[in-house]
């Protein structure tokens, strides 16, 4: 065995896992102040901790973060979607409590909380790492390449000496493909946080060891996220100025709406804090023509509402994937903050962005001449695989009894973990861009 180690660091949640015995794996188990759990949501706390020194900061992940958060409101710094910014040139670091943090050192603060929780479950030695990547990273111009010398500088300080990269869809399609009991031509839909990933793989059984042909990949950064998103942008950006204007010279002009993109992308509060435009907003006030809905958009923000709105956003988004209709309630806003949505209204809203997947759904079987009919097996993975109108999008396509769900936070962290005891590991891998010197 290669010792390897599975990493899939997810937009909202992380998992890593290990071959066991045989061909099983196991899921590397954590246990934080917060619990025991073999996933963790991908998020970060910082808090300044008289007792370790006065720099010093206490630093938790995923469900404790999420803790020391709501317990230490105005004192504690909160990240989540940490991935969100891994193929943004323009995200050049954050200021937390007067230290600047890269994207790397936040990757690599997040995977070292990990392997203290893990404790004596965290393999050692490992030999290699092999850690998933989408096919199209999230963002409006994301950086692919940035993104992988981001992930492989982090990992190279926590002294891995194979680093390995698959397609999370690939990973996924491999851990199904174990249940499969004919060869097969399997499509994988892979829908996280941030990015809906296709990927189109034929295997095939010789003399009891499984060989794979990728066909071709897809993807497009759009997913979960953006579901909400658009959901924020409807309900609450409203309600605290959207559409609204200030007094600037005798004229009345639109408040700016880049300020509600911001708001919308409700995992970026924690960022968007820190940063000129909220400067400028703030300063926007005395010139609104409704200050109080403005005011009312510094308070969520100064007052970290972020996981706060996730969290209504999602109970909603959740209720809808079960009813035509689904109350909305978020307390900070007051009355403003109880609605009740309408699966019709919601699938409006997203309309663009279904079709975005649908176009990558269809440029996968395009480019390589595959007709739906001649996919064998459909395996939908991702939380937002739940929602009616993404299901719709395969019902349309493909035979219902071939369409399948499952493994729904695990399939890719598994499937990397076998993947990474392969001696044809290069088969599986996506090349990685090496910089060339100035």
């Amino acid at each position: 065995m290669a010792n390897a180690l599975g990493l899939d660091f997810g937009t909202t949640n992380t998992v890593l896992a290990q071959r066991a015995q045989g061909e099983e794996t196991a899921s590397i188990r954590f246990d934080s102040p917060a619990g025991s759990s073999d996933t963790m949501r991908t998020a970060l706390s910082f808090i300044k901790d008289p007792q370790l020194g006065a720099s010093a900061l206490q630093v938790e992940a995923g469900s404790s973060a999420i803790s020391t958060f709501i317990d230490n409101p105005g004192e504690c710094r909160f990240l989540q979607s940490i991935k969100t910014f891994a193929a943004s040139p323009l995200f050049q670091g954050t200021l937390v409590h007067a230290r600047r943090f890269q994207f790397e050192d936040l990757m690599e603060v997040f995977l070292k909380r990990l392997e203290n929780y893990a404790g004596d479950n965290w393999p050692s030695p490992v030999s290699r790492i092999v850690t998933g990547r989408p096919v199209h990273f999230a963002g409006a111009n994301p950086d692919a390449d940035l993104a992988i010398r981001r992930y492989s500088e982090a990992l190279g300080r926590l002294g891995f000496p194979e680093l390995h990269y698959v397609y999370e869809p690939v990973a996924a399609a491999f851990y199904f493909a174990q249940n499969l009991t004919h060869d097969a031509t399997v499509l994988v839909a892979d829908f996280g946080g941030g990015t809906s990933d296709f990927s189109l793989i034929r295997f095939e059984t010789k003399a009891g060891r499984v060989s794979a042909i990728p066909v071709g990949q897809s993807g497009v950064g759009v997913a979960g996220d953006q579901f909400d998103a658009r959901m924020i942008d409807h309900l609450v950006a409203p309600e605290i100025g959207k559409g609204s204007q200030f007094k600037s010279f005798g004229k009345r002009l639109d408040v700016p709406g880049n300020y509600y993109r911001n708001f919308s992308r409700w995992n970026q509060l924690s960022i968007f804090k820190t940063t000129k435009e909220y400067a400028d907003l703030k300063a926007l006030v005395r010139q609104a023509v409704e200050p109080d809905k403005l005011e009312l958009f510094i308070d969520l923000i100064e007052h970290d509402e972020g996981y706060q709105l996730h969290q209504a956003v999602s109970a909603t988004k959740m209720a809808l994937s079960g009813a035509e209709e689904a109350e909305f309630e978020f307390s900070p806003l007051g009355a403003a903050g109880r609605k009740i949505v309408r699966r019709q209204d919601f699938e409006t809203w997203i309309e663009a962005d279904l079709a975005a997947i649908t176009a990558a759904l269809d440029d996968v079987l395009e480019k390589t001449g595959t007709a739906a009919g001649a996919v064998d097996k459909v395996f939908l993975t991702g939380g937002t695989s739940f929602v009616p109108a993404v299901r719709n999008i395969f019902a349309e396509r493909f035979a219902a009894d071939c369409i399948e769900t499952g493994g729904e936070l695990i399939s890719i962290a598994h499937g990397l973990a076998l993947i990474g005891e392969r001696d044809d590991i290069e088969q599986w891998t996506v090349p990685v861009v090496t910089p060339v010197p100035a």
